[in-house]
């Protein structure tokens, strides 16, 4: 395994963010930086080269900016989970917790078909609450999924209640 630090060192901490008490992992200066960037991008789609991956799906809203890079280098559709509210189709929801309150995700009934090979990306793994609710939207609709792939990981449950899966996180802490 290599050693990431130099890209752990562009994840920005901001406390109290977005409310007290939470120590914010800010992706953004990474994400600046087009030879970290790219490094990110290159090391997600490598774990799951192979695959027969049909789409990878992004988390509203840092999980788009990986997610659609993974998708085109993997040759996969994508399929974007958003926020309650934010679709413009028919759509399935799914409410879930969050690490300071409560959501809902939604994706249009028709992103993925029954039987099609799924790969969900985000930017944080933190309880896995959001993630759950993607897996579970995706298995609604009968895509199988294949993998979680994440930018980074926080040790505060997620990857105990996501076991089952196959996940791969860049930068863990």
């Amino acid at each position: 395994m290599s050693d990431f630090s130099h890209l752990k060192a562009k994840i920005r901490d901001v406390d109290n963010f977005p409310i007290d008490g939470v120590q914010f992992k800010d992706i953004t200066p990474l994400l600046e930086d087009k030879d970290s960037f790219r490094e990110a991008i290159e090391w997600l789609t490598e774990q799951f080269k192979g695959k027969d991956i049909d789409k990878v799906v992004g988390i509203d809203a840092r999980g788009f900016l990986l997610a659609s890079a993974v998708a085109y280098l993997l040759h996969a559709g994508m399929v974007i989970i958003r926020k309650k509210g934010k679709l413009p189709w028919t759509t399935i929801l799914r409410e879930h917790d969050l690490e300071y309150g409560k959501g809902a995700l939604e994706v249009h009934v028709d992103s993925i078909k029954k039987g099609e090979r799924v790969l969900v990306i985000d930017d944080v793994l933190a309880t896995g609450g959001t993630v759950e609710a993607a897996v579970k939207l995706v298995e609604h609709l009968g895509g199988e999924v294949i993998g979680l792939g994440f930018l980074l990981e926080l040790p505060i449950g997620g990857r105990e209640k996501l076991k089952k899966y196959k996940i791969e996180s860049l930068i863990r802490y």
